[in-house]
């Protein structure tokens, strides 16, 4: 049997979109801050990115500033502000802010000051939405772009994050989204490159691929291709549920991504699932792509208020436009038979 992804949450598959407009820019001599035709030619592209991306994001080109990714993004946007955040955050922008906001049972998170604070709009983990205040400081809204309505416009923040591999485009670019007239300090210095914010000639191949993807998710969205994600993860949910009685389901009656399950099973360790499901052929994580390979239990499960015995015993399963209800129904009787043989064994 072919193999089944289902972690799009730690990246997403590249999507065609993205494929051809890269396989494009390859072609293309000059640098981008060279005067003549090659040069223009190449910034052109990085343009025609900018204003894609822009478009999606209901942020104005100008707003946009091409990094690496999210992460140094969350270091571009953060150094020196000392915000706010809570425990839940991605360590990209806990690295760089004061996780001291308290987390509620369903993962909500409050806010006293938001000028002061850094606010995901979605958890990688466990999916839950947050409901952002006005005049926000920041948000990471790398997990909610592209899989749910998101505007920079209407959430009012200051700044967000967002990753192209997360959407379908490639690893290693992302952005920073600034609020008009708000500037922040170059971290990389140099040619001036990105108005002067991000020195460095640019990864032309990969925002060009990352405009690609973000046009073409904001055309998935339009026309219901994450309803139907929703349709399959709660299928899912419902195979699982027939046979396993014990699990516990993360966020299940809070507003989530669509595409996510984040699932608790009683005694059985999170990182020996993902393996056992490997080894079954489907992949899965036991949390944040950034942090499942460090042994130890979700510190987002933590801050909600689980053991943490219960936080070890976590797995996310992150589905994406590609998967079919045949992947998500051979999943769950998988998984369900390994559940079933590790507790004969442990009995």
């Amino acid at each position: 049997m072919p193999r089944v992804y289902l972690d799009h949450n730690a990246t997403a598959p590249l999507g065609a979109a993205a494929r051809t407009a890269m396989l494009a820019a390859m072609e293309v001599v000059g640098n981008p801050s060279s005067v003549h035709s090659e040069g223009r030619r190449a910034k052109g592209l990085i343009e025609t990115a900018r204003r894609q991306v822009a478009e999606a994001l209901g942020a104005g080109e100008a707003d946009i500033v091409f990094t690496s990714g999210a992460t140094e993004a969350a270091g571009l946007a953060l150094a020196g502000r000392g915000l706010a955040s809570a425990a839940i955050e991605h360590d990209c922008v806990g690295a760089w802010s004061e996780g001291v906001l308290p987390v509620d049972a369903a993962g909500r998170v409050t806010v006293a000051d938001p000028a002061a604070t850094a606010l995901q709009a979605a958890n990688s983990e466990t999916g839950i939405l947050q409901d952002l205040p006005a005049g926000l400081a920041l948000t990471d809204a790398v997990q909610a772009f592209g899989k749910v309505p998101f505007s920079f416009a209407w959430s009012g923040a200051q700044m967000a994050l967002v990753s192209g591999h997360k959407l379908g485009g490639p690893k290693g670019v992302g952005a920073l989204v600034l609020q008009r007239g708000l500037d922040v300090a170059a971290q990389i210095r140099g040619g001036g490159q990105e108005m002067g914010r991000r020195s460095g000639t640019e990864n032309l191949i990969g925002i060009a691929g990352f405009g690609a993807a973000a046009e073409q998710a904001a055309r998935d969205l339009a026309d219901g291709t994450w309803e139907r994600v929703a349709e399959l993860r709660n299928i899912l949910e419902k195979a699982i549920e027939a046979r396993e009685k014990e699990i516990i389901l993360v966020g299940k009656s809070t507003s989530r991504l669509p595409n996510t399950l984040c699932m608790i099973a009683p005694g059985w360790k999170g990182e020996t699932q993902v393996m056992a499901m490997d080894l079954a052929g489907f992949a899965i994580s036991a949390g944040s792509a950034c942090s499942s390979g460090k042994v130890k239990s979700s510190r987002v499960l933590r801050a909600m208020g689980y053991g943490e015995q219960e936080a070890a015993c976590a797995i996310r399963v992150s589905l994406g436009p590609s998967n079919t209800e045949d992947d998500v129904l051979r999943f769950a009787e998988a998984w369900c038979r390994a559940y079933e043989k590790h507790r004969a064994r442990a009995a």
